[in-house]
């Protein structure tokens, strides 16, 4: 499971820096952003490193 929050970070961080650069889509890029914190900070907490 943590693994998985993990990789879904991964792919929330490259979809706002494909997102920053290629589409710039406004608001969504920042939501993405906030989400991969988020699942990052969970696996921090987890007691997990990254």
């Amino acid at each position: 499971m943590s693994s998985l929050l993990y990789l879904i970070a991964i792919i929330l961080v490259i979809g706002w820096i494909l997102g920053a650069f290629v589409y710039s889509v406004g608001g969504l890029i920042h939501i993405l952003l906030v989400l991969a914190v988020i699942a990052i900070l969970f696996r921090l907490i987890g007691g997990r490193s990254v």
